[in-house]
């Protein structure tokens, strides 16, 4: 019997980080599946999909906590049971605009009023070619209750984006 883990980890971005986790996994007999590593200020950091037998749980977690002797922080969770999400639709949304506070919060906001389960985010701030004025991008990936009504959602976000000076599209 196999057991699912997502493990989490960030430390100072350096050569051989990855490989560092990875044999810790493959030296429990665990298997990646998914993830999302990216760095950020300097950083390094990952979301890891993994799967191995039951019993290994605690022997990779003691692997990926020695770790830290080098660094990284790690945490490593079971994972549940997934939420059934049979009744919703996929929607996208893309965000535009000058940078500025409460952008990421005004938006899930919105969102989380309906229900809206954010599943992907994706987000940078870049200087403009022209401007060097700092523009906001992100894209959210999320699951919208099939009752959800449309119209209410595209006139918040609308507000949102005539307040905040955004272009915000929702596929």
């Amino acid at each position: 019997m196999e057991t699912s883990y997502v493990i989490t980890f960030i430390g100072d971005d350096r050569p051989g980080l990855v490989e560092q986790v990875s044999s810790a996994i493959e030296n429990n007999r665990g298997n990646w599946h998914e993830s999302r590593l990216s760095q950020l200020g300097g950083k390094f950091a990952g979301l890891v999909l993994v799967s191995l037998p039951a019993d290994s749980g605690e022997a990779l977690e003691a692997d990926l906590k020695a770790l830290s002797s080098s660094g990284l922080s790690v945490r490593v969770t079971p994972t549940g049971a997934a939420i059934s999400l049979a009744d919703c639709r996929e929607i996208t949304l893309t965000v535009m605009g000058p940078d500025r506070l409460g952008i990421v919060k005004e938006i899930s906001h919105a969102l989380a009023e309906r229900q809206v389960n954010v599943v992907d985010m994706d987000s940078d701030v870049k200087s403009a070619p022209m401007s060097a004025e700092m523009i906001f991008h992100a894209r959210i990936d999320a699951q919208i209750p099939r009752d959800t009504d449309m119209d209410d959602l595209h006139d918040s976000l609308e507000e949102i984006a005539n307040h905040m000076t955004l272009t915000i599209d929702l596929e």
